[in-house]
């Protein structure tokens, strides 16, 4: 990937998309595809070929998805497995029809099994039932991985798939009806800690969850994109820190950075969601990535943005 190559982050406004630009400016590389897209509808295929035929670009990341936390995942089944079916459909084939030298597809620690061995090696998925509460999410997103692999071995495309886990940072979603895990759990105990409130979360805090900064996995994602190809890959392969916590004792963490000292109250008779999603990342260990920071300093990191831009 030159420093002159035509970049394409689909998703640049998002949690991803912009850690992404982050670690591409960092790097040198100043022909990124983003500032005219706030119109573009990439579940819009007429919209997707247009741009694609205009703007040529030579990479494209792709980390455009509809997300979020338990609630809405649930809630939205129809809306989330459309919008991330036609987001994946379009750009996976408009890439190959306009000749893109390599894409990378995002995908989430959600596609594999409820019930599957732990840590979650890249080879469980569809081994097993999915999470009920995540399900048609999980499926768009092993769909798009499915599409890589069949586009690759088909037509010689170079399209490589991720796997990260639970994801948190500057950029976050902070909306209580949509947000994830950290951003859900900042918010609620720093406006508990403001108007001198109890804090209520879903579940008993059992599930373990792993989470990773997003500038992180902005590394990963650029490194394997510089450096591998979809045949030393593979079908797809997990980001991640190797390490998880009781989302109890995560938002414990939080509520020490935050400064929350508060009645943390949990709703049993919401669910829990996965009882465990730790990801096996030996993977792309050997092949020379790790993270840098650690929990509680993203935590940090995120909370201050936060409170900077609330």
């Amino acid at each position: 990937m030159d420093k002159n190559n035509k970049i394409y982050v689909a998703g640049h406004t998002g949690l991803v998309g912009s850690a992404i630009i982050r670690e591409l400016t960092t790097r040198g590389y100043t022909n990124i595809i983003h500032k005219e897209l706030t119109e573009l509808d990439l579940r819009n295929q007429h919209h997707v070929n247009a741009f694609f035929s205009q703007a040529k670009p030579d990479y494209v990341f792709l980390a455009a998805a509809r997300v979020g936390g338990i609630l809405a995942n649930s809630t939205k089944k129809a809306e989330f497995f459309y919008d991330n079916m036609s987001i994946a459909l379009n750009v996976i084939h408009a890439s190959l029809n306009y000749k893109v030298k390599k894409l990378l597809n995002l995908g989430s620690s959600c596609i594999y099994p409820r019930h599957a061995p732990q840590p979650l090696k890249e080879e469980y998925l569809l081994t097993g039932a999915l999470e009920p509460t995540n399900d048609a999410y999980a499926l768009a997103k092993i769909a798009a991985i499915k599409m890589c692999r069949y586009y690759n071995e088909q037509y010689g495309t170079d399209f490589i798939s991720v796997m990260p886990t639970n994801l948190f940072g500057i950029n976050d979603n902070f909306d209580l009806q949509t947000s994830h895990l950290i951003p859900a759990l900042i918010r609620k105990m720093h406006e508990a800690k403001l108007n001198n409130t109890q804090v209520t979360l879903w579940g008993d805090g059992s599930p373990y969850r792993e989470c990773l900064y997003v500038d992180d996995l902005a590394r990963a994602v650029v490194f394997l994109m510089r450096n591998h190809t979809f045949k030393q890959i593979g079908e797809f392969i997990n980001i991640g820190t190797g390490e998880d916590m009781s989302i109890k004792e995560i938002a414990d963490l939080v509520a020490g950075v935050v400064g929350y000292r508060g009645i943390i109250n949990w709703d049993t008779s919401k669910p829990n969601g996965m009882p465990r999603k730790l990801l096996d990342v030996s993977k792309i260990k050997k092949l020379g990535w790790e993270p840098h920071i650690s929990l509680e300093q993203g935590i940090r990191k995120t909370y201050k943005w936060y409170i900077s831009n609330d």
